[in-house]
């Protein structure tokens, strides 16, 4: 392990976090926008204890920009880099690795995405581990260093005795708030749809992109104009997601100016701090590629198809890589009128159900599980209250694309004349919540 991807080091002497006494001291380390969104699920949990108190900073990492202005909207107390490493903590939060020796206390560690999918950028061929799963990520001068390490599925854990098999023993299997977050709201969808501001008779195609060279976005000239030039503005609204790394890097304002250029204004474009789970559930088709959002999107109802797979980056026992197998490939050449069609046409919901339960395998007991969790390092006595899982909040609406409702080709809304491809749905309710 490096020494700016180690793990949390262990408690080290020195002064402990000043504040009233008595109260249990919980610092969240917020790599990036994403890790921080991710964390955003977890911290909650604790916030209603008088015992406790919870602060936040930003570790050094190269996305993280954003990760400031993540907790200023959260409202959550910030300490200094500089300040959080010289004090003493006793629980520490991270959905990253980076950093992180040089804080004191014992870490819960996280995954910060779904269905671990890619394999490490370090290593070689069979020697390659999956991200978040290899001894880079947990062990520090030789010691295994992190408190826990919490799990969403099985399979994780089984994942994780291949890459470093000398974790097991603080590997805990909690399952995953964002699955549950979405699983809840999907029998809500229709009041999702109605905040975004859609019509009932249009379809929402969202295209989601991760970050790097093998993503959707490093694709995006080649598909966004043909959603412009293909996708008819009536009955259609397209909306993308772009990973917030790519943002980090280079800067909210850009990636949407390229977008927006290369969609002719046809696209409207998510914010990175935007949350992006309730258009997730309204979406009638997810255009995607390897990223945790469109491998989420089996759990919903909507055909997948993939613009991107670069499969020799993707660990191949991942559901992600099932999910390359199963859904059709975005061609650059047919009609994608048709492509949409055939995708609707040929889903078979049990299919992308079984995908979507190798997501987690606590389904709808993320807060139970993670609290209780949290209070065994805090060395706690666990609320009297039951933890719910909080619903998703409304969307704003989403921004009308530039000169929407200006291309109206044909009489029925569709290219000469076609109406828009409506989705085979099986029910949305009760399918993957297990």
């Amino acid at each position: 392990m490096t020494s700016v991807r180690g793990a949390v080091g262990e408690v080290r002497g020195g002064p402990s976090s000043a504040g009233p006494t008595g109260l249990k001291e919980v610092l969240v380390v917020v790599h990036s926008t994403v890790y921080g969104q991710r964390l955003h699920d977890v911290h909650p949990l604790l916030d209603a204890d008088p015992r406790v108190r919870v602060r936040f900073t930003v570790a050094p990492h190269a996305f993280n920009r954003g990760a400031t202005a993540h907790i200023r909207r959260i409202n959550g107390p910030v300490l200094p880099w500089a300040e959080a490493v010289r004090r003493r903590f006793d629980l520490v939060l991270a959905a990253g690795s980076r950093g992180l020796d040089r804080v004191h206390g014992p870490t819960v560690r996280l995954p910060h995405g779904a269905g671990h999918i890619k394999l490490s950028p370090t290593g070689v061929g069979a020697g390659r581990t999956v991200a978040g799963l290899g001894p880079e990520y947990v062990v520090w001068d030789g010691r295994l260093v992190p408190a826990a390490y919490a799990l969403a599925h099985e399979d994780d854990r089984v994942e994780l005795g291949r890459g470093c098999p000398e974790a097991l023993p603080i590997a805990e299997v909690v399952g995953d708030g964002c699955y549950d977050r979405i699983a809840a709201a999907l029998p809500d969808r229709e009041r999702y749809r109605a905040a975004l501001g859609l019509r009932p008779d249009e379809q929402l195609v969202l295209v989601c992109s991760t970050w790097g060279g093998g993503s959707l976005f490093a694709r995006l000239d080649a598909v966004l104009p043909r959603l412009a030039a293909e996708l008819p503005r009536r009955g259609y609204r397209t909306a993308l997601l772009v990973h917030p790394n790519v943002s980090a890097v280079h800067g909210s304002r850009q990636v949407r100016a390229r977008a927006t250029a290369a969609a002719r204004g046809a696209v409207t474009v998510v914010g990175p701090e935007e949350d992006w789970r309730p258009l997730l559930v309204a979406a009638d088709f997810v255009i995607g590629d390897h990223g945790s959002v469109t491998l989420y999107g089996t759990m919903t109802g909507a055909p997948v198809l993939l613009a991107a797979y670069p499969h020799r980056e993707v660990n191949p026992r991942s559901p992600g890589a099932l999910l390359a197998r199963t859904a059709p490939a975005l061609s650059p050449v047919l009609p994608l009128t048709a492509q949409l069609t055939r995708a609707a046409r040929q889903y078979r919901r049990a299919e992308y159900a079984a995908i979507a339960a190798r997501i987690s395998s606590e389904p709808g007991r993320f807060d139970r599980r993670m609290r209780r969790l949290l209070y065994r390092v805090l060395e706690l006595d666990e609320p009297s209250w039951a933890p719910g899982t909080p619903a998703l909040p409304l969307p704003a609406p989403l921004r009308p694309a530039a000169g929407s409702g200006a291309r109206t080709e044909g009489t029925g809304g569709g290219p000469g004349g076609r109406s828009p491809v409506t989705p085979r749905r099986g029910p949305r309710s009760g399918t993957v919540v297990g």
